[in-house]
């Protein structure tokens, strides 16, 4: 994986090349990595590294996990990969391994309390977060390579291979006496492929609109019913199950019963999925050394700013309109024409920030591209509905009538009339900035006789930014059921 940083400004991934070489493959009791799966790791490794001197990578960072750390044999492999690649190969401790993985999750999610789990294919790793910062870490040999060849190495699972890999898992998870704890206050953020594989497939099942599964809860009963469905089939014919890989089709119902046995042990509800994973926890940590822990202060606030900031947008323009959106919604707050409800506040603001991303894309419809990219790039910290919400506010700041359209499915009772609201003072706001030079510095909210006027505050006469906020009338007397009138300075 591939990232490039503009210092703390912004940072993105820019390429991936991936290969399941499945390292842990036929380790089992002897502890010894197996000459198949290490001469794949090898040959992979050789193709990562004649990969980053053609692009230009210089700053490499090879690590490896808990199937390379606990091989009896891992030195040979480890001088095998060096000679192949010239890499150094950092292997991670078990605490680093745990430490990248929360990095991650706290760093892409609002995870205040509660656990981070990541499941790989040799093991299992849980940690303990409290308050942001990290507590218990355990981890156990409960990975999804090492459960499917233990329990479930032949094509059908029976029902006693399940039985028994289900009563493993709880077995070991009795030794963490803090997950229950832990679980009966917070949330459970899972990170890793098999977790964002059965992401993927509960939201197919679901019939759900999809732009990714950053944010997705994966519920308990969702995961129940999936787990039915994947342990009534043959493993080749797993991956007919939409959403499920065909790589990981053999793997995926050993990796869910582990997860649904860390949800049952916890008492947690759901598991919500970030596709952020150690790759991005291993980048975080660098780069927001030296602090500790690496924590980015307000994970929306920083997804926002961050896609903002990728695109050749006028930054001034994007931060007058939000005020000027934002100033009008809090006083049609206190006039009492809607509740002020702190989190659509939020969702307001970051739209108007991310309006214009699309004329990167090309001016003519950038309503549409702006859409496009919110929806595509993601928005750590946001839920999917919340992310569609914003795209859906940022489609409708030039012209149309606010709809859902087909992200319908997401949504909430209310959220249309939301929609209608953000979407009238993003509109109204983009027009008193339509000269693009902050001229109007204020929109005063005056509420009276059945109507809305706007007393516009410039050291001059505006009649453009009048004449542009006069013609959104309609979709603001839809939005908050009061006429609109706009009165010039003066």
């Amino acid at each position: 994986m591939v990232f490039i940083a503009h210092g703390r400004r912004w940072w993105r991934r820019i390429d991936e090349i991936y290969e399941p070489v499945r390292i842990s493959a036929g380790m089992g009791e002897s502890g010894e990595l197996q000459r198949e799966p290490m001469d794949r790791a090898l040959a992979a490794i050789d193709v990562f590294a004649h990969f980053c001197r053609a692009a230009g990578v210089n700053d490499v960072r090879a690590v490896a996990t808990s199937a390379i750390r606990e091989a009896g044999n891992r030195d040979a492999f480890l001088r095998e990969a060096h000679a192949r690649s010239g890499l150094p190969i950092d292997v991670l401790s078990r605490e680093d391994e745990a430490l990248y993985s929360y990095v991650a999750a706290v760093n892409s999610t609002t995870l205040r309390d509660g656990v981070v789990l990541d499941l790989g294919g040799g093991s299992m790793q849980l940690t303990r977060v409290v308050g942001r910062a990290r507590r218990e870490i355990a981890s156990w040999r409960l990975g999804a390579v090492r459960m499917t060849e233990r329990f479930l190495p032949d094509e059908r699972a029976s029902k006693k291979q399940l039985r028994a890999l289900t009563e493993h898992v709880a077995r070991k998870l009795g030794d963490a006496e803090w997950l229950a704890e832990a679980g009966a206050s917070g949330r459970l953020v899972g990170v890793g492929g098999t977790v964002r594989t059965l992401a993927v497939a509960a939201e197919k099942a679901a019939d759900m609109p999809s732009f990714g599964v950053q944010g997705f809860s994966l519920q308990r009963s969702a995961l129940d019913e999936l787990i039915a469905e994947l342990a009534a089939l043959p493993a080749p014919e797993r991956r007919r199950v939409p959403g499920i890989k065909p790589e990981r089709a053999d793997l995926i119902l050993a990796g869910a019963v582990v997860v649904q046995g860390v949800l049952e042990a916890g008492g947690f509800d759901a598991l919500e999925v970030t596709e952020a994973g150690l790759r991005e926890g291993v980048f975080l940590a660098s780069q927001l050394a030296p602090a500790d822990p690496p924590l980015v202060p307000d994970v929306r606030g920083a997804s926002v700013r961050n896609l903002a900031a990728q695109y050749d947008t006028d930054e001034q323009h994007a931060q007058h309109v939000a005020a000027l959106a934002l100033s009008m919604f809090d006083a049609l707050a206190a006039a009492g024409l809607h509740e002020g409800d702190p989190e659509e506040r939020e969702l307001l603001w970051a739209a108007a920030l991310l309006h214009d991303i699309g004329v990167s894309v090309d001016y003519d419809d950038h309503h549409r591209h702006s859409r496009y990219l919110i929806l595509n790039a993601g928005l750590p910290g946001f839920a999917p509905r919340e992310v569609a919400l914003i795209a859906q506010m940022a489609r409708y700041h030039r012209k149309g009538t606010p709809s859902l359209g087909e992200l319908k499915p997401l949504m909430r009772k209310g959220d249309q009339e939301l929609l209608d609201r953000c979407s009238a003072l993003l509109r109204v706001a983009e027009q008193l900035e339509r000269s693009r030079d902050q001229t109007v510095h204020e929109a005063r909210v005056e509420v009276e006789d059945g109507g809305v006027r706007l007393a516009l505050v410039a050291d001059e006469e505006v009649p453009v930014a009048q004449w542009a906020a006069e013609r959104q009338s309609d979709v603001f007397e839809r939005a908050f059921g009061r006429t609109l009138e706009i009165v010039g300075p003066g």
